[in-house]
C-alpha cells in the first residue's frame, strides 16, 4: 500500500493515523500547521497532541516533511563515506572520490576563472566607453571655443 501523492509505501495493515500522518506528509507543512490549529478550534487537546507531536517529529522546523521520512542529504552522504567491508571496492570508491573532489576543485577554479575574466571585460568596456565619452566631450568643448 502507498500513498498517491507521493508512493510512500505503507505496510499492508497501516493504521488510520499511520495513513493520516502520510497524508498530511504529502501535503506539507502547511496542511500539519491547519491540522494542529482545527485541532485547537474544536477539541484543544487534539491541537495540542498535535503541536507535541510536531515538535517531538520535528516536523515543525523542518523546511519540509518530505525529508523528514526519507532522511537528509547529510545522513547519505556520511553512509556513503563507510567501509563496506570490500577492500578492493573501498580503494576504487576512496580514489573515484579523490579524483571527483579534485575534478571540482578545478571546474570551481575555472569558473571563477571565467568569472574574473567577464568581469574584466565589463570593466575594460565600462572605462573604453568612459574615455569616449570624455574625449566627445573635449573636442564639444574645443569646437564651442
Amino acid at each position: 500500500m502507498t500513498t498517491a501523492a507521493t508512493n510512500i509505501p505503507l505496510p499492508a495493515n497501516a493504521g488510520w493515523f499511520s495513513r493520516s500522518e502520510a497524508w498530511l506528509d504529502s501535503k506539507g507543512k502547511g496542511a500539519w500547521i491547519a491540522a494542529m490549529v482545527l485541532g485547537f478550534v474544536f477539541f484543544w487537546p487534539v491541537g495540542l497532541a498535535l503541536l507535541f507531536y510536531m515538535i517531538w517529529s520535528k516536523r515543525m522546523f523542518n523546511k519540509g516533511c518530505r525529508k523528514h521520512r526519507h532522511g537528509s542529504e547529510y545522513h547519505m552522504n556520511f553512509r556513503a563515506m563507510r567501509p563496506s567491508g570490500n577492500t578492493a571496492f573501498d580503494a576504487y570508491k576512496s580514489e573515484t572520490l579523490k579524483r571527483l573532489m579534485d575534478e571540482q576543485e578545478q571546474f570551481e577554479a575555472f569558473l571563477e576563472r571565467l568569472r574574473a575574466a567577464k568581469d574584466k571585460a565589463e570593466f575594460d568596456q565600462f572605462m573604453d566607453e568612459r574615455a569616449d565619452a570624455n574625449r566627445k566631450a573635449r573636442e564639444d568643448a574645443d569646437q564651442d571655443a
